[in-house]
């Protein structure tokens, strides 16, 4: 298994590089002078060559990426030209929010999903069984902004009972910074009233990412559970069922860090993938570059993980993968 690990983290890395040497071309064959976006129409030509200068655009592509992989190794992913900030920075800042996001919605749907599939297997051709494949067919076909745009105007606008936008209220001042987890960082210095605002405000949007993973969650257990005996049901077939379930979230988990821009925006949430499109909108070379490559490593540490717990649930993908 270990040396499986080692393989595993070994091509990711390769495909890192690949990944690294794409976008890092697209960036710099893409219209317009990020220099020039970057300082605006007012900027004279002289300031706009300084700064070409020294983010190396007059030199060859090659020289280029060499420039930008030593600043990477050693940390620096470079300044951002829309924050004017470094891009670690920003990252450190708005990765936590969109992380926290994905982790509640990740277990809204695994826990829901599972509950429901089971459910539905069990009463198999009932009418909870037609009712949960109905709301599945519609969670699936429904957008994740629209989901939360209808959750946004029902619970808040409508029946008042959660709050509108934001990680916390305006009122409340966020706790220390320890992980970035406003949540988990209010339980761990003690502050359990910011900790219960920050739940209140992070319930709509994790539920809005949440919904479509929920239905193709119940609709996979469903398949796998549609069996008489409870006993039967978990304890034999809980462990092998997991298994199309972990491979679908834990893919799901990686593409929502970059596709919940449109549920940020709804919420007005201070996430990554936000930060993301923005910073594609006004050609911020250095930012981009580092948007994709993060997104290239969640979905290669994804991957590994998936195949680790794999080969854990079922013990035949062990012996394949060892040789036995």
């Amino acid at each position: 298994m270990g040396k499986y690990i080692a393989l595993r983290l070994l091509q990711s890395l390769f495909v890192l590089f690949g990944l690294s040497l794409l976008i890092f071309f697209i960036a710099r064959v893409m219209p317009g002078d990020p220099a020039r976006v970057a300082l605006g129409s007012l900027a004279t030509h002289e300031q706009v060559q300084n700064l070409r200068e020294e983010m190396h655009l007059d030199e060859p592509f090659p020289v280029q990426y060499y420039f930008w992989l030593r600043s990477l190794l050693r940390g620096d992913l470079g300044r951002s030209l829309y924050t004017r900030r470094p891009v670690t920075t920003d990252l450190k800042a708005y990765i936590p929010a969109t992380l926290e996001l994905i982790l509640i919605s990740f277990l809204m749907s695994l826990v829901i999903g599972q509950v429901t599939g089971v459910l539905a297997g069990y009463f198999r051709n009932s009418w909870f069984d037609s009712l949960s494949r109905l709301i599945s067919y519609i969670g699936v076909a429904t957008p994740a902004f629209a989901v939360a745009i209808f959750l946004l105007l029902f619970f808040t606008y409508i029946l008042n009972l959660a709050p509108t936008v934001g990680r916390l209220s305006l009122a409340a001042a966020p706790p220390p910074r320890i992980t970035g987890f406003f949540i988990l960082d209010s339980v761990i210095a003690g502050k359990l009233g910011t900790a219960l605002e920050g739940l209140k405000h992070i319930l709509l949007p994790a539920a809005s990412l949440a919904v479509a993973n929920i239905a193709q969650e119940g609709r996979i257990a469903h398949t796998v559970y549609g069996i008489p005996r409870w006993s039967i049901l978990f304890k034999y077939l809980l462990r092998p069922s997991l298994i199309p379930t972990v491979s679908v979230m834990g893919l799901a988990f990686a593409y929502q860090l970059s596709n919940a821009f449109l549920v940020e925006l709804v919420f007005m949430w201070p996430g990554f993938s936000r930060y993301a499109v923005t910073v594609m909108l006004n050609k911020d070379l250095n930012a981009i570059v580092a948007v994709v490559l993060v997104i290239g490593v969640a979905f290669s540490l994804v991957n590994v993980i998936v195949d680790i717990v794999v080969s854990f649930l079922d013990p035949r993908v062990r012996l394949q993968r060892t040789g036995g």
